[in-house]
């Protein structure tokens, strides 16, 4: 003898939703699993595109954090501010763990879909040249790859014209130990270069924590985060490496070579630098 199915009615769930907002319509599901589009009949470009999908909706994200996040911090609001770089230190944690999904891919199962790409690639991703332009990375011969889209090129231009976040995060600490950084350390559209300066500040900080208790946990925020978002470009080379080897880009790039050569890049280099001045 089997008991009844279990009604969830009986404990008070809606179970129609003919005149309201279902979980569905909230999230335009619809829209949203309609969106991967196979160029081919290979099983795992299915993999590819949702892999690629998914960590741009996990950039859109980020987006909205960080320019939540700089404002906090002009504003000294530095709780609310230390909540959201949290938050993305995680999510680069997610988006580095989802390279383990991509690569259960092989080489030979990439290769049925790959010229499916065209020319098209990660290296194009203005979502992920956001992320960059307001970290500090603001390198202008990027902005060639965005010039066929005007919105999304006037966007990035729009970035490039205000301070990143670690820009905004220098004029606190100006203010915090009553000091003043030379004007091009705040340079807005070139990558932002070591400064000693900067550094000596940085280890007044971390000297006496004590002291300067906001600035001291903002520096950790910001390492928090870079050490994460290395970690995420890390996997992405051996993912690429392990997938394709040496072989060009889709994008035109040299590939690996590309994305190791990016390994390099310093976000906040003198919080990285300052460890050794201690």
């Amino acid at each position: 003898m089997t008991a009844d199915a279990y009604d969830p009615a009986q404990d008070g769930a809606r179970m129609s939703f003919r005149n309201d907002m279902s979980y569905g319509d909230y999230l335009d599901m619809d829209s949203l699993v309609a969106a991967q589009k196979p160029q081919s009949s290979a099983h795992d470009e299915m993999l590819f595109i949702i892999q690629h999908q998914t960590s741009e909706l996990w950039m859109r994200l980020i987006l909205h954090e960080l320019s939540a996040a700089r404002v906090s911090i002009a504003r000294h609001e530095h709780s609310q501010a230390f909540k959201m770089l949290t938050r993305v230190a995680r999510i680069f944690e997610q988006l580095n763990n989802a390279w383990d999904v991509l690569r259960t891919m092989t080489p030979s199962e990439y290769t049925l879909f790959r010229d499916s790409l065209g020319n098209s690639s990660g290296f194009q991703s203005h979502q992920y040249r956001l992320i960059e332009f307001m970290l500090g990375n603001r390198n202008l011969q990027m902005m060639k790859v965005h010039e066929h889209r005007e919105d999304l090129h006037s966007r990035l231009t729009l970035e490039l014209e205000q301070p990143s976040l670690y820009h905004v995060a220098l004029r606190t600490l100006e203010q915090a130990l009553d000091t003043t950084f030379p004007s091009e350390c705040f340079r807005l559209q070139s990558p932002h270069q070591h400064s000693d300066v900067i550094m000596e500040a940085w280890a007044r900080v971390y000297q006496s924590p004590e002291k300067h208790w906001a600035q001291y946990e903002l520096a950790e925020k910001l390492v928090d985060l870079e050490d994460y978002f290395r970690r995420w470009r890390f996997n992405h080379v051996t993912t690429v490496e392990r997938i394709i080897g040496f072989k060009r880009g889709t994008g035109g790039t040299s590939g690996v070579k590309y994305l190791r050569r990016m390994l390099e890049v310093e976000l906040f280099p003198e919080l990285w630098n300052v460890r050794g001045a201690l």
